[in-house]
């Protein structure tokens, strides 16, 4: 078994650590009222997409999410949280640096410059990754900073253990193309489920959010293609991508992100039907370090 699907099965119990764990971080985390900006590059910027939108909905106060290498580092956010699993990625030190006493970093690799740099660290090295591409580290943290919105993530767990058993909506040996959409803070997840089949199988897939697929991205559907929803479901948008011919994957009896698990099964099942290594992605490192 390769590590990228080892990592894929151990999540349902990390995800009970990270929400066990979630009360203990609280003193390094933002309290209600606070304009909080949260960063990170590929897979993190996602899972910082995700928990901004949620703090936002859940009353907590204005939250914003940047790609590393976007961030406006001088508007005046009373707490940045940087989410890195590698702890050494260059966009995201540079944010930690200017951050000052600004800053919480939610880390795989306790052993890195970020620990340093970060004013309050939320260490998650159980749940670091010997794989290039990300899976339970990111899921992981998202678990934590959704328990520390108050979420109660025991059915999550539970419909992650689901997710590893259920079958694979789609077949890796005849699917040409997939876009995955998601509204709210489930665009995060749609973005981070199109990213997984490109790294792990180089395959062909895009991301947007949902009420807007409609708007142009829809006339790419046809019959051998598949839109795959997370999350809430625009009113009739199955009706349309089915009458492309293309096939609607969503599934609303389990947590979105535990339904992201059954994308990242996906992505290693497309990868191993290409004949390609998913702990080998193409032009992949585990971090990415500028000189």
């Amino acid at each position: 078994m390769t590590y990228v699907a080892e990592e894929i099965n151990s999540q349902p119990e990390l995800w009970r650590r990270a929400a066990a764990e979630a009360a203990g971080a609280a003193g390094a985390l933002p309290v209600p009222g606070e304009r909080v900006a949260v960063v990170g590059c590929g897979t993190s910027w996602f899972m910082a997409m995700a928990y901004a939108s949620l703090r936002e909905a859940a009353g907590q106060g204005e939250t914003d999410a940047f790609a590393g290498s976007e961030f406006p580092i001088d508007r005046p956010y009373d707490r940045i949280i940087a989410i890195t699993r590698s702890g050494t990625t260059t966009e995201v030190l540079d944010i930690l640096r200017k951050a000052g006493d600004r800053s919480t970093v939610l880390v795989g690799d306790v052993d890195t410059p970020a620990v340093t740099l970060a004013r309050d660290v939320i260490a998650l090295p159980w749940a670091d990754e010997r794989s290039v591409v990300q899976t339970r580290f990111a899921t992981s943290a998202l678990t934590l900073l959704r328990a520390s919105l108050g979420a109660d993530l025991a059915k999550a767990a539970d419909d992650a253990q689901r997710a590893l058993a259920l079958p694979l909506p789609l077949d890796p040996a005849t699917i040409e193309q997939v876009t995955f959409v998601g509204r709210g803070w489930t665009n995060g997840l749609a973005q981070e489920a199109a990213l997984k089949c490109r790294e792990a199988a180089t395959f062909w897939t895009e991301a947007y959010p949902a009420m807007d697929f409609r708007h142009g991205p829809i006339s790419i559907s046809a019959p051998g293609r598949a839109v795959w929803a997370f999350g809430e479901v625009p009113a009739g948008l199955r009706a349309d991508v089915e009458a492309t011919g293309a096939a609607f994957v969503h599934d609303p009896d389990i947590d979105p992100v535990a339904h992201l698990i059954v994308a990242q099964r996906f992505a290693v099942a497309l990868a191993e039907h290409r004949g390609l290594n998913p702990d080998e992605p193409r032009h992949l490192t585990r971090s990415v370090v500028l000189s």
